[in-house]
Formats: C-alpha cells, structure tokens, sequence
C-alpha cells in the first residue's frame, strides 16, 4: 500500500493492555478515520501474534500497517512497512529486507539535514518532533515549528508530526507544513473511535 499524504497516523498504545483491547482499539481508530496505524511495543510478549491480527484488520480497511522498530517482524508477517528511530538501524539495509514497494518512514526530531539525508536514501516519509509536552515520550528533545515550515519548502515526501498532539493543537502543525499528525495518547487514552474523529476537522475543514 501506498502511504498516505495527509490524515491521522495512529501509533498503538500497548502497555497494561491485553492483545484483544489493542486489536478492538485499532480497529476503532481506523473507524474514526485513522489512516495509517503503527504498531509500537517497547516490551512486547506476543508481538508475532499481535502484529499479525493488527495487519489483517488494516488490511480488512486498506489502511497501511507500519512496524516500529523492527526491520525484521514487518519482514516475518510482511507488513506494509517499519518506521525507524535514530538506533533502529539504516534504511539501506531495511529497504534490502523488505524490497521496493516496503514503506520506510524515519523520525528526524528536530534536524532537517536528517530528513534531507533520508529522503535521498528512499525513505516514503519523515517524522519530526516531540512539538508539545507528551505522556508516551516525556524525555523526548523539543522540535520547533520552524523545522516544519523549512522541511515544507525543501523535502517532497510527506512530513509527519508527532508529539502530544490533540485536535486543539493540531491545526498550528499542520499550518507550519506537516501532512500527517502521529498520535498516540490523544487517540487511545479514552473513547478511541471518537478521539480518532475529533482529529478529522483538522484534514476536512
């Protein structure tokens, strides 16, 4: 599958929950309109089984299913592709294993010059943040808005935004030049179906 050039891109919320309340929240995110989903599992215990049900319910949908991290699980139940932090090894090598059509995604915090870099290196997007204070990455480093204006007028591929996102903050993102806003806490902390619709105002004005 294609990645999308705007929308809602939710990331799973695992801790303290079982594998069915992560398959039904995912689920109701993409019925509120998310429209890619990663799977984020700092200490999974089953994640070939998770991640392969979570793969079948956004095929059932056609929404893209990224893994985080882990060039290799994306490869095991052929993902739609993996999203990789600064440690989570290159994108040559995650490209050879899961070949040209694979979805690569990278965080690039607040450095355009990694984003650049990247996007000569094939990757399909790129990420920035934290922009506002957030639950799931409390130590994460700031990212400036600027970062987002400058990456608008120089990277091709979509841009993502991510880092304590809510739909009252999202729209000054988007603003500053992301095209998808990467959410965890403000999808899947409370009613997911509805949190994941309260973001669509932000793309459908």
């Amino acid at each position: 599958m294609k990645f999308p050039t705007q929308g809602l891109y939710a990331i799973t919320d695992t801790p303290n929950k079982t594998n069915q309340q992560i398959i039904t929240e995912v689920e109701q995110a993409i019925k509120g309109g998310a429209v890619v989903i990663q799977y984020r599992d700092k200490n999974p215990s089953h994640k070939v089984v998770l991640s392969y049900a979570l793969l079948k319910i956004c095929q059932r949908y056609q929404v893209p299913f990224i893994i985080n991290d882990d060039v290799e699980l994306a490869k095991k139940i052929n993902a739609d592709g993996v999203h990789l932090g600064k440690e989570d090894g290159d994108i040559e090598y995650a490209r050879t294993i899961l070949g040209a059509e694979a979805i690569i995604g990278v965080s690039c915090y607040n450095d355009l010059n990694d984003a650049l870099s990247a996007e000569k290196k094939g990757v399909d997007y790129v990420a920035f943040g934290r922009f506002f204070p957030s639950t799931s990455k409390p130590l994460a480093a700031s990212a400036e808005l600027t970062t987002l204006t400058e990456a608008r007028k120089k990277i091709t591929v979509p841009i993502v935004a991510i880092g304590g996102i809510l739909p009252e903050n999202g729209q000054s993102l988007l603003n500053a030049g992301a095209d998808l806003l990467a959410v965890i806490g403000g999808v899947f902390q409370k009613d997911v179906e509805q949190s994941a619709q309260a973001y669509q105002v932000l793309f459908n004005p």
